[in-house]
């Protein structure tokens, strides 16, 4: 039994669950075609102040309405009772004690009803009637009372009332209960003054027909309330379309305009404000493709001026590389002024060399012609590549290089030589920026991404900095000496070599507390992927594993 309670009890909660699901479903929806729809936002609102305007009229009026009925029913019966009361005066009179009060009373109901063709029930004025005559005194028990009619179905109230007044005609509505049917009366009581023993005529009006009318009333109402809302429904509807509808145009040429569709246009049509926010659209859209242009022809002129550059510099370049080169052979044959000068000139022909191709390769990716060459590769190897590349500068700056890489295999689809030179940028800007201090390289996957870190412990950034690093030739501080020679455009071309794999490139610095870069990669080209592997900023805690290599 009680296994049986149990496996009902479950089913019961499932089957709860179920609908409760169900309806949440149904009630997000509904929230966002809410939050969506201007239509369905202004339709709905009417019709809910459209329902509580026709219900509170409706209910006026049925107030309305019943209370004509009852209050023109109500003069009625009372000047219908009151003849009553003359006409049972009348065939009373002379009526004692001693007499016989039952004959006497049922002879006068008799009287009363004798003109109706209901032998159960009079009609007048008021409509159908039942009289009750009745020998009543105040505190006499319901037993001992004389009475022909239906005084029973007299409330003790109304009895109460006409026994106690003085020649008044009381009214009041009651239901009874006959044969198992509720039937409501108006109830008239009034004396009948002129017999010696004290007399009372009750006529018992039904409010059956009142009560049809009543209900006609609330049907027609309710019809008609029905109807009215659906025609204020279709007709909120019809009018907020017209509204709607020109902004809904008016959005998806927005939007279309916003994803390079620069000739998309609204159509003007009349001269009412729809059509002049059309008008407008129209103007501003032609503004901006027009500025747009411009912009773009700039650019394409500034991209061809640096690439034209870069490749006219080239061979005078070339012919000056030549000369320092045999000055750089022949320097020991120089007094030591002139041979460092030689050493200088070298140098420095290596920073303008990487400077130019720096330019070429930035101009390049500014004009989208970059394609990525990407094949599956270990990301470790990558890594270590990248950290031979700058061996000898970390050990020039006194800086370690702490690599932390899994130990198995990080197989990711990538173009090795852009995700190596992202790499040999962030090491090469730590090593410049790190005081000397270790810096700590870190590789993480999942099953979607790939992430490295470049951690320095140097002078940091401050606040808003970390948005500035990917600037082309920012500087944190111009003041300040590289170590590495850099071009001040290797963390830009980092940040577009980064998106053109469809990863992100992100800083986070402290001030006295370093930096760390991240760079997040998708572990299959073309695919999304969620969190990246490492946190930013960094969690610095106890490391999980034991560092690969140290270069310093």
């Amino acid at each position: 039994m009680t296994a049986f309670l149990t496996r009902h009890l479950r089913t019961i909660v499932a089957a709860a669950t179920r609908v409760i699901a169900k309806s949440r479903r149904r009630s997000a929806a509904f929230g966002e075609l809410w939050r969506r729809s201007l239509q369905i936002r202004v339709v709905v609102s009417t019709l809910a102040l459209g329902s509580a305007v026709v219900f509170v009229l409706g209910m006026v009026l049925q107030s309305q309405i019943t209370e004509r009925l009852i209050s023109a029913k109500e003069g009625a019966a009372v000047d219908q009772t009151r003849d009553a009361v003359l006409v049972a005066q009348r065939e009373l009179l002379g009526i004692s004690l001693g007499s016989d009060i039952q004959s006497r009373l049922n002879s006068a109901l008799t009287k009363l009803t004798s003109s109706s063709p209901d032998p159960q029930a009079g009609t007048a004025s008021a409509g159908a009637f039942e009289p009750v005559l009745v020998s009543d005194q105040v505190g006499l028990p319901l037993s001992d009372v004389k009475a022909a009619g239906a005084y029973v179905d007299v409330p003790k109230s109304l009895r109460e009332f006409v026994l106690t007044s003085a020649n008044r005609t009381v009214s009041q509505i009651h239901t009874v209960d006959r044969d198992g049917e509720r039937i409501t009366f108006l109830m008239v009581g009034a004396p009948v003054t002129t017999a010696s023993p004290a007399l009372q005529l009750y006529m018992l009006y039904p409010l059956t027909a009142e009560q049809r009318t009543v209900e006609v009333v609330q049907s027609t109402l309710l019809v008609g309330g029905i109807v009215l809302m659906l025609l204020l429904a279709g007709i909120t509807n019809l009018v907020t379309r017209q509204v709607v509808l020109p902004v809904r145009r008016a959005a998806r040429a927005a939007e279309r305009f916003a994803d390079g569709e620069l000739d998309e246009r609204m159509v003007v049509a009349g001269e009412d404000d729809v059509a002049r926010l059309a008008q407008s659209y129209n103007e501003m859209a032609e503004s901006i493709e027009r500025q747009f242009r411009q912009l773009e022809e700039f650019g394409q002129l500034q991209r061809r001026f640096t690439s034209d550059v870069s490749h006219e510099l080239r061979t005078p370049l070339t012919t000056v590389r030549m000369a320092a080169d045999v000055l750089h052979a022949s320097r020991k044959q120089f007094p030591a002024g002139l041979a460092r000068s030689t050493e200088l000139l070298v140098d420095e022909l290596d920073r303008f060399e990487t400077l130019l191709a720096d330019l070429l390769e930035i101009s390049r990716l500014d004009a989208g012609v970059e394609e990525l060459v990407a094949e599956y590769a270990d990301l470790r190897a990558i890594a270590r590549r990248a950290v031979e590349s700058v061996r000898v500068i970390a050990r020039r700056s006194g800086s370690e290089i702490v690599l932390e890489l899994p130990e198995e295999e990080i197989i990711a689809e990538v173009e090795s030589r852009r995700v190596e030179r992202i790499m040999r940028n962030l090491l090469a800007n730590a090593i410049d920026h790190g005081e000397g201090r270790p810096v700590e390289l870190r590789l993480a996957a999942t099953d979607d991404a790939v992430a490295f870190t470049v951690r320095d412990h140097g002078v940091g950034l401050r606040t808003g900095e970390a948005d500035l690093v990917f600037n082309r030739f920012w500087r944190a501080d111009p003041s300040r000496n590289r170590h590495t020679g850099g071009t001040g455009l290797g963390l830009a071309i980092s940040l577009e070599d980064a998106r053109l794999h469809g990863g992100g490139l992100d800083a986070w610095g402290e001030p006295g507390d370093g930096a760390c870069f991240r760079l997040t990669l998708p572990r299959q080209q073309g695919e999304e992927y969620g969190e990246s592997p490492l946190a930013l900023p960094p969690v610095d805690q106890a490391r999980l594993a034991v560092p690969e290599e140290v270069a310093q």
